[in-house]
């Protein structure tokens, strides 16, 4: 039988999702971003979907021009074979990472209302670690008070050494767009902007769509 679509957010504490891939594509707006998204969740759904891939999330960003989505394996060998058997948008190529070190700041629990995702182009497996440590220390070494809508940071690196990315969880639209205003997000830009290797892409901020598990 098909798996169930949702609007249950993937678990990123699960401990047997060794393997995350993320795609994303751009789409001209609103109208069609929502109808990529229920293709995606169509095609996800079907029958023979392998027991390794655990969960797939959609999510279509607040600027409305962006369709990311988020898949958990306990094997990423069995990914593109399956995606290979899909349709259309389904078949966008996306890059394989592992969840590296995840921050929780306290205080801040509770389903999250939106997710923000930032990516950095990064010179190899050390620079991966540098920027990564680097983050989440300076997260880590907050008080309560300069985190505020911060559930988690969730930090991934691409199995090809190049990238580095954060699936930030945040209790409101409201709470991330205080951030950016914040000495917080200085304080992160330091903690990332003095590294050599490392290059800022950039970030959008997501609401789900589905969810499949």
């Amino acid at each position: 039988m098909p798996r169930q679509i949702s609007l249950a957010m993937p678990d990123l504490r699960r401990t047997d999702a060794t393997s995350v891939f993320v795609a994303q594509v751009y789409v001209p707006g609103r109208a069609s971003g929502l109808e990529t998204a229920a293709h995606l969740a169509e095609q996800w759904s079907r029958p023979g979907r392998p027991s390794s891939v655990l969960s797939f999330s959609c999510y279509l960003s607040t600027g409305e021009d962006t369709v990311l989505t988020y898949v958990q394996c306990d094997d990423g060998d069995s990914y593109h074979p399956f995606v290979r058997s899909l349709e259309g948008a389904a078949q966008w190529p996306a890059v394989e990472y592992r969840l590296r070190r995840s921050v929780r700041p306290a205080g801040n629990d509770g389903p999250p209302a939106c997710v923000v995702v930032a990516t950095f182009d990064v010179d190899g497996a050390e620079r991966q670690d540098r920027v990564i440590d680097s983050l989440s220390d300076a997260i880590e070494g907050m008080p309560a008070d300069r985190t505020e809508g911060m559930i988690s940071a969730n930090f991934h690196v691409s199995t090809d050494a190049s990238r580095v990315l954060n699936y930030a969880e945040w209790t409101s639209d409201e709470a991330h767009t205080a951030f950016l205003g914040s000495t917080t997000r200085e304080a992160t830009k330091r903690a990332s902007g003095g590294i050599p290797g490392v290059r800022p892409i950039g970030f959008k901020r997501y609401h789900l769509l589905h969810g499949i598990r």
